[in-house]
This record gives C-alpha cells, sequence and structure tokens, in this order.
C-alpha cells in the first residue's frame, strides 16, 4: 500500500507541476517545411505608458534567441522593420502574410504581452511578486492560417506555497525574479517548444 501510496505521489508531482506554459499546433506541422521566419515585434496590450519600451527589449530577446538556434533562418529585424514601414496602410493577419511574402519567410512570428506587473520589493523579499502573460503564433505564410501558438501565464510564488516548483527553483535559484527576467523565461519556453516542434527529427 505504502509503494502505491509513493508512487501516486509521484505521478501527481509530475502532472501538476508549475504548467505556466501550454502549446497547441497543427497537426501537419512538421510537413509545412517552415525554415525561414519572420520575427513581428512583441505587441504590448495595455501595458500603459511603459509599454514600448517593455516590448522593444522582449522583441530584441525573441529575436536573438531565435537567432541563435540552428536548422531556422531568423529575417533580420532591420529587414523587417524596412518592410513594415511599406505596409503602413495594412493592418493584422494580411499585413503580415504581405510581409512574409516580401521577405521571402515561410512563417511569420506574432507576439502579444498580456501582462507585465513589476515585482515590489527585492529579490530576497517581495511584497508582490511579478506577474506576466504573453502569447506567441506562427502563421504560415503561404496558406495564412495559425500552425502554432505557445501561451506563458505565471505569477511568482513562493516555494511554501508551491511544492511543486522545485523543478523552477532549481533554475531560478530562492529569489523573486523581476517581469522581464519572467518574460525572458516565457519566451525560451516557447521558442525552445517551437524549435523541437518544428524539427524534432532533425535534432
Amino acid at each position: 500500500m505504502l509503494k502505491l501510496f509513493s508512487l501516486l505521489v509521484f505521478v501527481a508531482s509530475c502532472a501538476l507541476g508549475p504548467g505556466n506554459f501550454e502549446s497547441r499546433q497543427a497537426a501537419d506541422l512538421t510537413t509545412r517545411n517552415v525554415k525561414r521566419i519572420a520575427v513581428l515585434p512583441l505587441e504590448p496590450v495595455g501595458l500603459g505608458e511603459k509599454a514600448p519600451d517593455t516590448a522593444s527589449v522582449l522583441s530584441s530577446f525573441l529575436q536573438s534567441t531565435m537567432a541563435s538556434m540552428p536548422h531556422w533562418q531568423i529575417v533580420s529585424d532591420r529587414e523587417v522593420r524596412e518592410v513594415a514601414g511599406q505596409l503602413s496602410g495594412a493592418d493584422g493577419r494580411a499585413r503580415a502574410r504581405k510581409l512574409g511574402e516580401l521577405v521571402y519567410a515561410d512563417a511569420i512570428l506574432t507576439g502579444r504581452i498580456l501582462r507585465f506587473r513589476e515585482r515590489v520589493g527585492e529579490s530576497w523579499g517581495a511584497k508582490s511578486p511579478a506577474s506576466v502573460a504573453l502569447v506567441l503564433e506562427l502563421w504560415d505564410v503561404k496558406q495564412g492560417d495559425l500552425i502554432w501558438s505557445g501561451r506563458f501565464v505565471e505569477t511568482q510564488r513562493a516555494l511554501s506555497e508551491n511544492i511543486f516548483a522545485l523543478g523552477e527553483v532549481a533554475q531560478r535559484g530562492l529569489r523573486w525574479l523581476k517581469a522581464e527576467e519572467l518574460a525572458q523565461e516565457g519566451i525560451k519556453k516557447a521558442v525552445h517548444q517551437l524549435h523541437q516542434s518544428l524539427y524534432r527529427k532533425s535534432a
């Protein structure tokens, strides 16, 4: 009975982890032959006056994180900015698709920062923790459909409040992160998951 109980605890610990990231993908994602990707700047949604700076910093981090990985080719942010300036009259999905065609991309990665609440206090003792929510979406340029999406949502909690967060503690250490650090962690998770989904056979 004790052995069975231990096994159940272990399975529950695996299944009930932090759960701060989830993704969805098209059934034929790996056959879309996505090699060249254009990354659009992240869009801040209702973040207040600091939104442009926050979006700029995280967009640069997203671009550099993707550019550092093999198998795909990432269109330079300079080229994206130059072409985007020519599409001021277009909007939404049509604009992204046209941009993709102009830079010869197979897919466009767009993203939205939905929440970016800064930590109140220091890394060793926060009065209020950082809280972040962001979404990344990959669009097929030729067919114009959404083929992958990833969503990261987390409000950091103390280990005493979430004993299943031991894996996160091993990476972060016993400290309270700034909102930018938390967002960067989310971007890394999303990018690595997307990369694995696209090139699982090549890795």
